[in-house]
């Protein structure tokens, strides 16, 4: 894979108008993970579909999950950006992931306003869209790239 410098830039340049720094695929994401150790993956999914469905397996300290909305109801976590500092700091390389790429962009954007400077979006999410038979994994996400995950 790329150097971190080149994903990065690839990940700024798919689309100059976001209102963040940018937008990875799941392989990218991965590798970015794996070649610096500060990099942090944010799971803004519930809690419930962490539990439920799985998970990515990195390193715990490159991992933070923070819900976007709750569980039941999703209304919106109104401690997301108190949580968020818990865990990451504003000069930080943030990965924002969810189920297929929503939450993820609006979290990377809410992120980017409170000011942390790299913010991207990893596209595709963990699941992916639904196929034709409404079966999630199979188009798209981290888990149709075959990389690590854990859970259901």
């Amino acid at each position: 894979m790329s150097t971190i410098t080149e994903i990065l830039d690839r990940a700024r340049s798919r689309d100059a108008g976001l209102p963040y720094a940018g937008a990875v695929t799941p392989a990218e994401a991965h590798a970015l993970i794996g070649a610096d150790g500060a990099v942090k993956l944010i799971d803004v999914r519930t809690n419930a579909e962490r539990d439920w469905v799985g998970r990515v397996a990195i390193p715990e300290a490159q991992h933070g999950a923070v819900q976007w909305s709750t569980y039941p109801g999703g209304v919106p976590n109104p401690q997301f950006a108190e949580q968020l500092a818990a865990v990451a700091k504003k000069d930080d390389v943030l990965l924002f992931l969810c189920r297929s790429g929503v939450r993820s962009r609006h979290a990377a954007k809410l992120a980017t306003e409170q000011g942390y400077t790299q913010c991207y979006d990893i596209l595709e999410g963990f699941e992916g869209d639904k196929d034709a038979d409404g079966h999630r994994k199979t188009v798209g996400g981290w888990c149709k790239a075959g990389l690590p995950w854990l859970g259901a």
